[in-house]
């Protein structure tokens, strides 16, 4: 009996695992998004039931007070193994010692839109699944009536052409304003959706030569050029301003009180089921030099102080399989990251009601300023373009902002550059 249970517990060590699976900790910002979260947790039962090392384990927080959790965390010394980022911020992130690169087999990120992948400093640091674009919404029926040319990917309307056209719904009187920017959110709406229109007047927030100073690129005659026309939306009547009412921008379009309206993918799902097939997605107006659109949205990424980089990169390039891109666009409504993930999606397949989304972010998606300064200069690019709107004047407000920006980079060494 002894040489039997003896045998037995030979046999049953045999069978068991070498180790148990070492704990992964992923934190994630979408707290109170049950359709994420499922599909999110999918992700993660698949990947802890296809190998044996590893097993993540998941913890979510409020959007709005995820990244002052992260900067506590890293202060505290307490970062997870994963952490979602918001692209714009990866930069910063990854100065300040929070983020490590992602260790991904080669030939992983091949075919990813521009926007989805995070680099900085020559390595990848961050990955996403979906991307974000905006578009200007209108009626078929509309521009038709007033004589107003259809513009397409391949020939956008010209500045010249879109302020013509504004002022022609103007005067239809048929509208309370004939464009509606979403001035009401003054967050990072305002950088990711208004400063691809300076980019495209020839400006921009940041001097992307070197990245040392904002001087010329955000106070010079494009950047003037810009903030005139930008005041002269609002000076003119064409749009609501700052203290536009938030639920005339969630439903205004539709409700038909403005005749434009220049919004993201997220919100066209609303105003197709409104118009059907009487809804356009227009490419943004062309200032000058090439129409823009902002790009990246949140993206995966692993903590510098994991003990696991191997596992957590693992984690990350297992979600980046087409089914899973294609479950987050189905379930949010987002770009797909890739073109093969679009094709299983019912919204971005070709032919698909949004599917020129995809082409918008693949053809127009320009990223905000690739560095740590940013985060300054976000803020800055908010108040000077809400102080133009309100107006201040275009010169002076443009040269506060320059100078805030360069006193920034200053104090911080140029931020590695």
């Amino acid at each position: 009996m002894k040489k039997l249970a003896v045998l037995a517990g030979i046999l049953a060590m045999s069978t068991a695992p070498a180790w148990a699976q070492t704990e992964l900790s992923l934190w994630y910002h979408g707290a109170g998004n049950p359709t994420e979260g499922e599909i999110l947790n999918t992700v993660i039962s698949d990947f802890n039931a296809s190998q044996s090392d590893w097993a993540v384990k998941l913890e979510q927080f409020p959007q709005g007070a995820y990244n002052d959790t992260i900067v506590a965390a890293a202060v505290a010394g307490n970062l997870p193994d994963i952490i979602d980022v918001d692209g714009p911020n990866m930069p910063n992130w990854a100065w300040a010692g929070y983020m490590a690169p992602l260790e991904l087999s080669e030939g992983t990120l091949d075919g990813f839109l521009p926007g989805t992948i995070g680099t900085w400093q020559d390595k990848v640091y961050s990955v996403g699944l979906w991307d974000a674009a905006v578009a200007m919404f209108a009626r078929k029926s509309v521009l038709e009536e007033n004589g107003i040319r259809i513009p397409t990917l391949e020939q956008p309307w010209t500045g010249e052409e879109f302020n013509a056209a504004l002022e022609t719904l103007k005067a239809s009187g048929k509208f309370e304003y004939a464009l509606d920017l979403g001035m009401n959110d003054r967050g990072e709406w305002y950088p990711y959706a208004y400063s691809p229109f300076l980019q495209s007047f020839g400006g921009d927030i940041i001097d992307r030569t070197t990245y040392t100073t904002a001087e010329g690129a955000l106070n010079g005659d494009a950047a003037i050029a810009f903030g005139e026309w930008w005041q002269s939306l609002f000076t003119n009547g064409y749009a609501p301003g700052t203290s536009q009412d938030p639920a005339d921008r969630e439903t205004g379009f539709i409700d038909g009180k403005y005749a434009l309206q220049w919004n993201g993918n997220w919100n066209a799902l609303k105003a197709l089921e409104a118009f059907g097939d009487d809804l356009l997605f227009l490419p943004a107006p062309d200032f000058g030099n090439g129409p823009k659109i902002g790009a990246a949205s949140w993206q995966f990424g692993v903590s510098a102080t994991s003990e696991h980089k191997d596992g957590a990169s693992a984690f990350i390039e297992f979600a980046t399989q087409d089914k899973y891109v294609a479950a987050f666009s189905n379930g949010l409504g987002l770009i797909p990251a890739t073109a093969s993930a679009a094709e299983l999606t019912e919204n971005y397949k070709p032919g698909g009601p949004l599917a020129v989304f995809y082409d918008l972010s693949k053809q127009q998606g320009t990223l905000r300023p690739v560095t740590p300064g940013y985060v300054v200069e976000a803020l800055e690019f908010i108040k000077l373009a809400a102080d133009i709107a309100n107006g201040a004047d275009v010169a002076d407000t443009l040269d506060a902002a320059v100078d805030a920006i360069d006193a920034d980079i200053q104090r911080n060494n140029n931020y590695g550059f």
